[in-house]
């Protein structure tokens, strides 16, 4: 998918956040990062030391895709929903 449209990934984000399909976790963390890489203008997070252990899972999904661009992360998005739930 080469091309996409912001109404494509609008689309893909409401379908992945209304869906009743269960996914593993590794799953989960991949939409999040995604999502969070193309949508916030810095994207990295880094947990403060209190925090609990899905905190550092995020931190790490977001650091594996700190080096790609934010309509990367789109594409990457959309992909993923119509692999998972379906066709955007």
């Amino acid at each position: 998918m080469a091309n996409f449209t912001e109404e494509q990934f609008k689309k893909a984000y409401e379908m992945a956040n209304t869906t009743t399909l269960k996914f593993p976790p590794d799953i989960l963390l991949h939409f999040y990062a995604y999502y969070k890489r193309a949508t916030e203008k810095n994207g990295f997070y880094s947990p403060r030391d209190e925090e609990d252990v899905r905190s550092g899972f995020k931190a790490n999904a977001l650091l594996q895709v700190e080096s790609i661009s934010p309509e990367e992360a789109k594409i990457k998005y959309i992909e993923m929903v119509q692999k998972y739930i379906g066709e955007v």
